[in-house]
């Protein structure tokens, strides 16, 4: 096990580069297995999340040669096993092999995704949608279990416009002979990432970033390179960071277009922020004012910059609301924001947040992914000494950030315990 020790109080100077997406790159490596071939993934992040895929590939037979700058998979020998092992509940987008490996053999046999726990997260939506492809599920004692005789396209409308259903179908309808179409369909750029792929592998996939995609069956896909987009979410979070304690804190490689929502709310708190083609610039502001955010769908105001929003808003002057619209449990970080010495109060699906608050260090635990982020940055902002434990969760999306912090002049480090 291990922990994060930060002393707060220094300003955040210098240069951060923001690597690749992980929400992309999770679903980029089992889509990479549909060509039958070699693929290169170039800006592949350097998180855990990644390092699972990798493991999980293995029971496949499928190749992988890690290099600094790129990822290759080789999938031309390829297996169809049952993927039922403790690796698979590591992270919830293992799932995106229901839909790769259903493609490829028409039958696949999956665990039940894991991830950070935020509440129901069901995957009906995925599987409701599969299921109007002419596929058999059945989910028995933690299984999913998936079977054509033939796959038949359909027009599939998803109740909620949801990332990972609408990731999953596309997977599952690229060798299907007609046409698929997802309405009500996901519009995150991650998406636009995973269709370009694989339309680059051979695919013929319109309307990527749009309500509506339509997937036209191919008969095969060939092996080509491909970049992973700039992870908005990790720049969003640096972003914050500098709002918190930033002093003309760069932020570079990053496509400003993924963070209007974030960029026009810090706006309106008083946070200056300077977009220079591909880096934002980024200071503490000298009077925080607060804000009311509702979260949801892209282009909306991302989820997963709630819970580090949440933390900025302690340090505003006068009361925040914030609304969470999509996951139930991505308050969990405020317990232990409260332990640092925060005032809010959660009533059903919002965060009423008074401040300012002077936080003071204590020992912290990191019960998710963002919400891990949320108390690096409070510990930024802290007096004396801020302990966050559970740390495992921070490295699943983070790649580097205890040595990027280091690097912008924060007193930080990881411990074993």
């Amino acid at each position: 096990m291990r922990k994060i020790i930060i002393n707060g109080g220094a300003s955040l100077q210098g240069e951060v580069k923001i690597g690749g997406s992980k929400n992309s790159v999770v679903a980029l490596i089992p889509a990479a297995i549909l060509c039958k071939d070699k693929v290169r993934i170039y800006n592949y992040p350097n998180i855990s999340d990644v390092e699972v895929l990798i493991d999980i590939l293995k029971d496949l037979n499928v190749s992988t040669i890690v290099e600094k700058d790129y990822l290759e998979i080789d999938s031309s020998n390829i297996i169809n096993t049952s993927l039922v092992s403790e690796k698979m509940s590591l992270l919830r987008a293992s799932y995106y092999f229901m839909g790769a490996l259903l493609a490829l053999f028409n039958h696949a046999e999956i665990n039940l995704p894991g991830g950070c726990y935020l509440g129901p997260r069901p995957i009906d939506l995925h599987v409701k949608g599969i299921k109007q492809l002419n596929c058999e599920i059945d989910l028995d004692e933690g299984m999913i279990k998936l079977h054509s005789n033939k796959l038949i396209g359909d027009k599939i409308f998803l109740d909620i416009a949801s990332v990972g259903a609408t990731i999953n179908i596309i997977l599952a309808s690229v060798f299907i002979n007609g046409q698929t179409i997802i309405e009500n369909a996901a519009k995150e750029p991650e998406i636009v990432n995973v269709a370009n792929f694989l339309n680059n592998m051979g695919a013929s996939i319109e309307g990527a970033g749009t309500g509506i995609i339509k997937i036209t069956g191919v008969k095969s896909l060939h092996g080509t390179n491909h970049e992973v987009i700039p992870d908005r979410i990790e720049a969003g979070t640096y972003i914050l960071f500098g709002a918190a304690a930033g002093k003309d804190l760069i932020v570079n490689h990053v496509e400003p277009l993924h963070l209007n929502a974030l960029i026009a709310k810090l706006n309106k708190c008083n946070v200056e922020t300077i977009v220079d083609n591909n880096k934002i610039i980024v200071s503490k502001s000298k009077k925080l004012l607060p804000l009311n955010i509702r979260t949801a769908v892209y282009p909306g105001f991302p989820t997963d910059l709630q819970q580090i929003m949440t933390a900025l808003m302690t340090q505003a002057n006068g009361v925040s609301i914030i609304n969470e619209t999509i996951y139930s449990s991505r308050f969990k970080n405020c317990d232990d924001l409260i332990k640092l010495g925060a005032n809010i109060q959660i009533e059903n699906s919002s965060a009423i947040i008074f401040g300012s608050s002077k936080l003071k260090g204590t020992e912290v635990t990191a019960s998710d992914l963002r919400g891990g982020a949320s108390l690096i940055l409070a510990g930024l902002v802290a007096e004396n000494k801020t302990v966050i434990d559970n740390v495992e969760h921070i490295f699943r999306g983070y790649g580097n950030i205890v040595e990027n912090l280091k690097n912008l002049n924060v007193d930080i480090k990881l411990e074993e315990y």
